[in-house]
């Protein structure tokens, strides 16, 4: 009963939100529900928090008092701190998103002592997290879902550095074992000498939507464990979206069916990750058609191509039934339409250079630094 009328309460809190919004001329965004636009100011909002945007500083003040006299609402100033995390601008321009709090709260919560020495990645390279049936069972000497729900938090907001690590311990909160507890002590130790870092956000002008995409093929896949566990046939799926050169969206997740190949699992991958640029793309079209100057060059996909894995290159550009690829679902065929109008282009790109591989598997230490640096700048 409390979670539907929880629900039911926040539909209602939307539906007089919006309404509110309107009466003073607000435009509902037909791409994204939570962005509104007023000539040339724009409101996201998220549950009952908000952000105004604009060149005009006037026009944002003038659209807050008039949202004041609708709504009991507080003006926090320009933005410090929203949803946990901290915008920082740099002298040099740069904006930098981080959450030391959040980080610091983890590092309490496992009881990680100062004098435990760090790590340099957020889970060892030489090892796969499985089920682990045999292992001494977990002590519960911390809370594990609770650390989880932090770490996935953390990840989506600002450290997709630890994209992989984190989703591999999340598969285990059902029945952890000492072995992923130690997977999670792993990344707090990482985490701890990196407390302060995290998204720098550095425009590059001439760039528009760059997409990287890779896939792990059955990477998790154990002969000893892989009779107990069907997800272990299943590949991992990597990808980041970056906008001007600044990452906005990134994902790393089991794919949902078993590919058959490496060229298939980059193929799932590749439409995955379009999946969610396509709706962006949406979006920076309204924002221009609303009269916001915007980067709207021509995007370009990046999937990474190894010998077969070429063949994914090729079904992403010729719409081609070949006899190994000819069951794929058409609902990974969703954005060949986009590539036909030369709206989105496809192109190699050597492993060195994928930054997706960050998220697919866990890395030897100098790919993973080469890597962070190129995402996160740090």
């Amino acid at each position: 009963m409390c979670s539907n009328f929880s629900r039911t309460s926040t539909v209602k809190w939307n539906q007089h939100l919006v309404k509110g919004l309107k009466s003073i001329g607000f435009e509902q965004s037909k791409v994204d529900e939570c962005v509104f636009f007023r000539r040339d100011v724009i409101f996201i909002v998220y549950t009952d928090d908000g952000i105004f945007a604009g060149p005009d500083k006037q026009e944002v003040d003038k659209a807050i008092r008039e949202m004041k006299r609708h709504f009991d609402m507080e003006d926090q100033g320009d933005i410090t701190d929203y949803l946990g995390v901290n915008v920082q601008r740099l002298p040099n321009g740069d904006v930098k998103l981080s959450q030391p709090h959040l980080i610091k709260q983890i590092i309490d919560e496992v009881k990680l002592s100062r004098r435990v020495a760090g790590k340099q990645t957020p889970a060892a390279s030489t090892k796969i997290l499985q089920r682990d049936e045999k292992a001494p069972p977990f002590d519960n000497r911390f809370n594990y879902r609770r650390v989880v729900g932090k770490l996935n938090f953390l990840e989506k907001s600002t450290r997709p550095d630890i994209a992989y690590a984190t989703h591999q311990v999340a598969r285990f909160c059902q029945d952890p074992k000492a072995t992923h507890a130690e997977a999670i002590i792993h990344i707090a130790k990482y985490l701890r000498d990196t407390s302060d870092q995290g998204i720098i956000l550095r425009p590059t002008p001439d760039k528009a939507f760059d997409v990287f995409a890779d896939a792990d093929f059955i990477g998790n896949w154990h002969r000893m464990t892989g009779s107990d566990d069907p997800s272990t046939a299943k590949s991992r799926s990597g990808y980041v979206i970056l906008y001007a050169g600044c990452p906005i969206a990134w994902t790393s997740k089991l794919q949902t069916i078993i590919a058959l190949s490496s060229c298939e699992a980059e193929y799932v991958a590749l439409s995955e990750s379009l999946r969610d640029t396509i709706p962006l793309m949406n979006l920076i079209n309204e924002f221009k058609q609303h009269g916001f100057e915007v980067i709207n060059k021509e995007p370009r996909v990046y999937c990474k191509a190894f010998e077969d894995n070429s063949g994914a290159l090729e079904l992403a550009r010729l719409p081609k039934m070949r006899p190994r690829t000819k069951h794929i679902n058409v609902r990974f065929h969703h954005f060949r339409e986009h590539v036909r109008l030369g709206l989105i282009k496809v192109f190699p790109i050597s492993t060195d250079q994928q930054l997706a591989d960050i998220f697919t598997k866990p890395l030897a230490q100098n790919a993973f630094l080469n890597l962070r640096k190129a995402l996160l700048h740090f």
